[in-house]
């Protein structure tokens, strides 16, 4: 099912993307106002469980009530500036390697399970997925920035 294997192309194309970069680079803010690389990762990282959470509620329960996230107030609460961008790469990869493991035990059917997002509506667990996919190129595109703007290839 190429929505899966799309689902778990998202890690190498994130570490692809801080490849080669020292603690001191993702740590840069070469775009004012714009969050570190590292603080990008972490942001990466954080959402991938609450979107875990969301996928397994959807799964396991009856169109589950699934709460929004703020996140900036998990950027400036959730030490992300002390955290391991290694670690946090490899969070991410298990956690997509666990939940793409349960996704290919689902009928088709069941990707039309829905929940209900706080702030998004009505939405299917392929939905879910789909935004999960989205996630990562999305934030691929301001580490590329930040790269340009640190002059790194």
């Amino acid at each position: 099912m190429s929505l899966i294997d799309d689902y778990l192309s998202g890690p190498q194309l994130l570490r692809q993307a801080v490849a080669g970069m020292s603690r001191e680079q993702l740590l840069a803010r070469p775009i004012p106002g714009k969050w570190s690389t590292l603080e990008v990762i972490c942001h990466l990282a954080d959402f991938e469980i609450v979107g875990a959470d969301r996928i397994k509620r959807v799964i396991a329960e009856n169109e589950p009530t699934l709460l929004g996230g703020d996140e900036n107030v998990f950027a400036a609460r959730l030490a992300y500036h002390e955290r391991d961008a290694d670690e946090e790469l490899l969070l991410i990869e298990t956690v997509r390697k666990q939940v793409a493991r349960i996704l290919r035990t689902l009928k088709p059917e069941d990707f039309q399970r829905r929940g209900i997002h706080s702030e998004a509506g009505p939405l299917t667990l392929e939905g879910f997925v789909q935004r999960s996919i989205k996630h990562i190129p999305h934030h691929v595109r301001f580490i590329d920035e930040k790269r340009k703007a640190l002059a790194q290839p």
